[in-house]
């Protein structure tokens, strides 16, 4: 990508981050947020206690706010380079996930899936989905996650990331903080019959 588009995509990054305030949304009929908009209340470092009702994680790589949970360069905060934020429950039923992430330009992040990772980037320059028709650089995407039998069908805006990821038969959901910046909201599951 050269200087002008790289620069452009940064200055439309920084028009629109306002745009992503969204204190009126409420979860699917059937689901149950997982991220309550605010804060990380049900959210913790492997090892640690429930970070609670703090907006902003020990080491600053992950903030909550109006909405949206945010996911800092190593270079804007202090720890280790690759950080993951756990939720406490652990799920060992089938499930459907949902969310929606907003990566800068060539973000690298993750989702972890009780245990195994499904890549959430800057898909177009940091892969490994680089041939995505319907991803929208530096925008709003969404992940949608159907667990049935420790199977994982994984989309993004409807096209598949991953057919079949075999998962184990329990453990939590997670987001990596790898590089670049990463934003996630509307984080909702369902749990399935």
């Amino acid at each position: 990508m050269n200087f002008c588009n790289r620069f452009l995509a940064i200055l439309v990054w920084i028009l629109i981050s306002p745009l992503a305030l969204s204190d009126d949304w409420v979860p699917a009929p059937g689901f149950v947020s997982l991220f309550n908009g605010k804060d990380f209340s049900g959210w913790h470092y492997k090892g640690d206690a429930d970070l609670g009702v703090k907006v902003s994680a020990i080491d600053d790589r992950y903030t909550a706010a109006d909405g949206v949970l945010t996911v800092h360069p190593q270079d804007a905060a202090k720890g280790p380079r690759l950080r993951q934020l756990y939720t406490l429950k652990e799920f060992s039923d089938d499930f459907i996930l949902r969310l929606e992430f907003r990566a800068s330009v060539g973000a690298d992040s993750g989702i972890f899936l009780r245990v195994p990772q499904l890549q959430c980037r800057d898909y177009l320059v940091a892969g490994p989905y680089k041939e995505l028709k319907s991803y929208r650089p530096q925008n709003w995407n969404t992940i949608e996650v159907t667990v049935k039998g420790g199977v994982a069908h994984c989309t993004c805006n409807g096209e598949v990331l991953e057919e079949a990821l075999a998962l184990p038969k329990t453990g939590p959901i997670g987001l990596e903080a790898d590089s670049g910046t990463m934003e996630y909201r509307h984080i909702e599951i369902r749990l399935l019959p």
